[in-house]
């Protein structure tokens, strides 16, 4: 059952290193967050490396907006790209299930993200440790929650690229709606979240605000670094609201990976060609 799985990872993994997605987005993180880490505080007059809090704080909130645009990117053309070669089609003929190709384009999307992501945050960790002294095991504690909750955010976003993959009759269209979904997700839903904080004190309930961070991956993913980080500044608003123990969140990240895989796996079984 594995070979099949593995044999197709491996191509979707070759096939990203010779179009040189992998080193454009390990460039793009990198840079990123040794840029963060090293000159972030320019802006304050100074060229110091920021209180490891503050700097968490810094490195998820690149995380937040970087991370699924790249899943998105990715994936957008898995399935309609192959359906329009006709490669697709191709595929569906050999003696493989359907399960099958879409796991092991998961596989080999998620292994591609996941190189980029332990380098780069992984980069910076030790950097910091060489540069300023910071216990290595501190340092590996958080830049771990770091690490994995970022491969369960792209793990969600690609997966959601997969569902609007299979559901489009053309790659513009996919891209364009999950360009949308990108923006509405990461950017608007924040605002409508603050916009509720706000209006807490007029009679929303923080229940209910507990659950609408529930609803939202990239929020799940702020809330592992509030939680994980130690005397995290609260300066970020969402930080006062997460009231969830980190195992809680790692099972609600863990389930958006799960409902989304089921959804793109029903979808991919009604496709048809």
């Amino acid at each position: 059952m594995f070979t099949p799985i593995l044999t197709i990872a491996n191509k979707e993994i070759k096939d990203n290193f010779r179009n040189r997605w992998v080193v454009f987005i390990g460039l793009i993180l990198t840079s990123l967050a040794l840029l963060i880490t090293f000159s972030g505080s320019v802006v304050s007059g100074q060229l110091v490396i920021p209180e490891l809090p503050m700097l968490m704080a810094s490195l998820t909130s690149v995380g937040v907006f970087i991370l699924p645009l790249t899943a998105i990117l990715l994936s957008y053309d898995s399935f309609i790209g192959e359906e329009e070669s006709g490669t697709l089609l191709l595929l569906l003929s050999y003696p493989l299930s359907r399960n099958q190709i879409l796991l092991g384009k998961l596989v080999g999307h998620i292994a591609v993200l996941t190189c980029t992501i332990v380098f780069s945050f992984g980069l910076t960790a030790v950097l910091i440790h060489l540069f300023t002294g910071t216990s290595a095991l501190l340092l590996l504690s958080i830049f771990s929650h770091l690490i994995v909750s970022s491969i369960l955010l792209s793990m969600c976003f690609v997966l959601i690229g997969y569902v609007v993959s299979l559901q489009v009759v053309e790659k513009a269209k996919a891209i364009a709606i999950l360009l949308f979904i990108w923006v509405a997700v990461v950017l608007v839903y924040d605002l409508i979240l603050l916009t509720l904080m706000v209006a807490e004190s007029a009679g929303i309930s923080n229940e209910l605000l507990q659950v609408l961070i529930l609803l939202n991956p990239s929020d799940i993913f702020r809330g592992v670094m509030l939680v994980a980080a130690p005397q995290l500044n609260n300066a970020d608003s969402i930080a006062a609201l997460i009231q969830w123990p980190l195992s809680s969140l790692y099972g609600a990240l863990i389930a958006w990976v799960g409902a989304m895989m089921l959804f793109s796996m029903w979808l991919f079984q009604r496709k048809r060609l």
